[in-house]
């Protein structure tokens, strides 16, 4: 085994002191959650603790399960241990005083507290008290690669799929029993023309180049949020595999309803809302996602907008439910207070500057993996990041000292933040290196009112000042493989093609962000 997975778990009994620790919860250990529980641990001071909060006992790295779930052999490379937080039981969180990792499933949430479960089989509940907390839970995966099983009515299969758990084991075999039904299929529709749908028909034709592999998009164009050019290289990518690609039409989901019984031997038959027919063996829905807000729906139905189900944040990525105003009633009968009171209600006017800035663009509805997890591929940043400040609409106001120009600003959650897939955060895409940004953002934050409340230092590279960080999004980057080596990629503004893939979509990369350097083949089944 590598020195890198000599890492030893800390024992049980260094885990409890009798110390007093304040708590910043992590919930979600995906691309978002995992960096953000790492910014965090390095920055904390004495007397916190990060808790990270998953139901998975590895960081899923899902970008990898749609290959995995095709091509055997590398399924064990999905799931990457969390190396550095060691895993604590729910009767002991309370008297754990280090960074610590909890494997449960969140039943629910308030401004200060969460409720936490086993995943399988036990009733108990346990609650956990936080002063800040992170909310990075993502979106329900489509059911092609969706462990869990969300959508599981939705793709009918000839193989039930066992009661899932979160462990590497469970989800090693999840993948498996997922090849063994591409594998026994001759025909295969998947639907959706998204970075998923088209790395699965393209994985699916070249493991398997006799099957007949049909792609439907309900679009005109392919990843129809990014470049043209990119349509028009995975649309070229497709058609050399003799990938069969149906543009603008859109499947009729109530087919799906009445195809072949479960168990039957013969192929289903679907069709599209213009009255097209399509058969194929086996049907992947890959349309999309689902975000994961229900938790804060439940706490504050205030917090998730109602039209896309995305949590509203401020640029901070502080959860937004701005505070009422309190109506003022002047007095007319006092003079002297007048003045005063008009300062008051000068001091209370609010109005909304995000409206004011906003774009109507969509996010697509699967991008690529974290352009981190890609070393040949130029990296992408978000835009600078501007500093945040409660009191001024910019840092030369002119109304500094006499109106808080801000407060539209304000929250009744400031200690929550949401970041990735759950996040409505200002036409960002959805992908795991905007997660990964909008993370980052977030613990900062956190230090930075920590630090405010404390007087302490903040450990970092850089000084972070007291004011808070607005995220802004950077340009749409993708990337999306076209088989096993070749793919398309869009960084910067710029379209291009490589043909250096290989089977694992070089696994390794992500094991190393994650912590863990120089994996080996022997390592990667940890």
């Amino acid at each position: 085994m590598s020195a890198a997975m000599k890492v030893s778990h800390l024992s049980s009994t260094s885990l409890h002191t009798s110390i007093p620790t304040r708590t910043v919860v992590v919930m979600g250990g995906s691309y978002g959650g995992s960096r953000a529980a790492q910014v965090l641990a390095e920055g904390l001071p004495q007397g916190w603790r990060v808790v990270l909060v998953d139901r998975n006992s590895h960081m899923n790295h899902v970008y990898n399960f749609s290959r995995c779930a095709v091509l055997a052999g590398h399924e064990h490379k999905a799931f990457i241990p969390y190396i550095k937080f060691p895993c604590s039981s729910l009767s002991d969180i309370h008297s754990c005083s280090t960074h610590v990792r909890i494997q449960a499933t969140i039943n629910s949430i308030d401004d200060r507290r969460i409720i936490l479960s086993p995943n399988l089989g036990e009733l108990q509940q346990s609650s956990l008290g936080f002063d800040y907390a992170i909310y990075a839970l993502g979106s329900h995966l489509p059911s092609p690669i969706d462990l869990w099983g969300h959508e599981k009515g939705r793709m009918k299969s000839s193989l039930e799929l066992p009661t899932y758990g979160g462990t590497k084991s469970e989800g090693i075999s999840s993948l498996r029993e997922r090849q063994e039904r591409v594998e026994a299929a001759t025909s295969v529709l998947v639907v959706g023309g998204g970075a998923l749908g088209i790395q699965f028909a393209t994985d699916i034709a070249v493991v398997y180049p006799q099957k007949r592999v049909t792609l439907l998009h309900s679009r005109h164009r392919l990843l129809p949020k990014f470049d043209n050019a990119i349509h028009e290289e995975a649309l070229q990518g497709l058609q050399e595999l003799n990938v069969q690609v149906i543009l603008g039409e859109r499947l009729d989901f109530e087919s799906i309803q009445h195809t072949s019984k479960k168990g039957s031997s013969e192929p289903r038959v679907v069709r599209t809302l213009s009255g097209k027919t399509i058969t194929a063996d086996l049907l992947l829905l890959c349309t999309g996602q689902v975000p994961n807000t229900g938790l804060l729906r439940d706490m504050d139905p205030r917090t998730v907008a109602t039209d896309t189900g995305l949590a509203c944040v401020l640029r901070t990525m502080q959860l937004c439910v701005p505070p009422p105003l309190k109506p003022h009633k002047f007095q007319a009968d006092n003079d002297e207070d007048n003045d005063d009171d008009v300062l008051h209600w000068l001091k209370n006017f609010t109005f909304d500057i995000e409206e004011a800035t906003g774009s109507s663009e969509l996010p697509p509805s699967l991008p690529s993996s974290p352009s981190f997890a890609h070393e040949n591929i130029p990296p992408t940043t978000s835009s600078p990041r501007v500093p945040y400040s409660l009191y001024s609409l910019s840092p030369s106001s002119s109304t500094d000292t006499l109106v808080e120009s801000d407060l539209c600003q304000e929250t009744l959650y400031p200690n929550i933040f949401v970041v990735g897939d759950a996040a409505d955060a200002f036409n960002a895409i959805k992908a795991g290196h905007t997660a990964y940004y909008q993370a980052e953002v977030a613990a900062r934050n956190i230090l930075r009112l920590i630090h405010r409340e404390e007087k302490v230092g903040i450990v970092a590279e850089d000084v972070l000042d007291s004011e808070l960080e607005e995220y802004a999004p950077g340009p749409p980057a993708i990337k999306v493989t076209l088989g096993m080596t070749k793919s398309v990629y869009e960084v910067n503004g710029i379209v291009g093609t490589k043909n250096d893939g290989v089977e694992d979509l070089n696994a390794a990369a992500m094991w190393a962000a994650c912590g863990i350097q120089d994996v080996n083949e022997e390592d990667m089944f940890a």
